[in-house]
């Protein structure tokens, strides 16, 4: 199972993209996570670059899309909202099939940030009919380095997390390719 995940900090030592990281390893033996945090690579939206004049990082990223069987996004929140990025990436996939179908689920490295996934949930749930607000991980790790987060993510409790929302989650991707194929 090929899945994508978006962190939505571009910071060098993202905690998001650490978190997504150490996820990758710990699901390695179920799935293959290809992790996209070049937001800055993607320029600001305008419907007058679709179609022929798409701009050759949209495609690359449109096509990591649709060679994904699942989405994962984690992403800080920023002024009570979205990144700027983030959101900005997001844009481009909208008018897009790549998402309608696919399989979206949310994992948030922090004790808060209420905010930004509520309107990551808005959103998501408007660009793709298979989000999940469902499956959810959650792991506090603001203000850890990347070492701390590897040891927090694979301490016992959190492994078992880790493991459980990857089985929910390709659970879910794998009723979602039944439904799709009926």
């Amino acid at each position: 199972m090929k899945i994508l995940a978006i962190s939505g900090s571009m910071r060098s030592e993202s905690t998001n993209t650490n978190l997504l990281t150490e996820i990758s390893h710990l699901s390695s033996e179920y799935m293959k996570i290809d992790i996209f945090n070049s937001h800055d690579q993607i320029p600001i939206f305008s419907p007058d670059q679709e179609g022929e004049n798409t701009p050759d990082s949209v495609l690359s990223l449109c096509e990591k899309v649709a060679n994904s069987d699942g989405i994962i996004i984690s992403s800080p929140e920023y002024i009570r909202s979205i990144p700027g990025g983030l959101k900005n990436t997001i844009d481009w996939l909208v008018s897009r099939d790549e998402v309608i179908k696919k399989p979206i689920t949310l994992i948030h490295a922090s004790h808060r940030g209420s905010d930004v996934l509520e309107s990551l949930r808005r959103v998501l749930a408007t660009i793709s009919e298979n989000f999940s607000k469902d499956i959810f991980l959650q792991i506090p790790l603001i203000g850890k380095s990347k070492d701390e987060i590897k040891e927090i993510v694979n301490s016992e409790k959190n492994k078992l997390a880790v493991n459980g929302f990857i089985f929910e989650f390709s659970n879910f991707i794998k009723s979602i390719k039944v439904i799709n194929r009926e």
